[in-house]
């Protein structure tokens, strides 16, 4: 969701800067670390020593603001196009953001919600673990290796590959992480449905 269909980054930005300056950490290193992961397991990272009770009471802090902040909060270039191209069409949001967020940025970004919703209450591990996606593609009733993720971040790249779906990167974050394939926004990218029941995606090159 965040990156791939909605772009929160002010959201996040000013969220985890105060949170690392309030642990005296560097806002820059920590937003490093931060996309595509639930919010514990980038505390546990960057906090390694702190209890784990700390740090997912910290998170239910962290997603209050969140919710509460959506300025800034717009879809991704192509997403609406993106998602009407699939409103027929079996796909579910895999996101590391619990249910409350993912409603709450979705409507910021006047974004449809998919029909399957898999987000960090559905999971015991956040991103890089494959869990989300492994659920997600057990939802819609397929094999993981006959679905495509799309993915922007280091976390959720990794995620996906895990589950063993392919992986269509979007935006600049996505390109360190060797997706697939990748696309600079959804605007580029075309889903076609086949005459046999598969999906053509065309990603269209400046």
């Amino acid at each position: 969701m965040d990156g791939t269909l909605v772009n929160s980054d002010a959201v996040v930005e000013r969220c985890w800067s105060r949170w690392a300056e309030r642990h005296g950490l560097d806002p820059a290193a920590v937003l490093d670390v931060a996309h595509g992961r639930q919010g514990h397991a980038t505390m546990a990272e960057l906090l390694p020593e702190r209890p784990v009770e700390a740090n997912l009471a910290d998170n239910e802090r962290m997603l209050a603001e969140e919710r509460a902040d959506t300025e800034g909060v717009v879809p991704v270039p192509g997403a609406p196009a993106f998602l009407a191209s699939l409103a027929r069409l079996p796909h579910a949001l895999v996101t590391s953001a619990d249910e409350p967020l993912a409603r709450v940025r979705m409507a910021a970004a006047g974004l449809p919600l998919p029909p399957v919703l898999i987000t960090a209450e559905s999971v015991g591990a956040s991103k890089p673990d494959p869990e989300g996606f492994l659920k997600g593609a057990a939802a819609l009733g397929f094999a993981p290796a006959d679905c495509v993720s799309f993915e922007d971040s280091g976390a959720g790249i990794a995620a996906a590959k895990a589950a063993g779906t392919r992986v269509i990167g979007i935006g600049p974050r996505a390109l360190p992480h060797h997706p697939d394939a990748h696309a600079a926004t959804l605007d580029t990218i075309t889903v076609t449905p086949t005459p046999d029941g598969l999906l053509t995606i065309t990603i269209t090159v400046a």
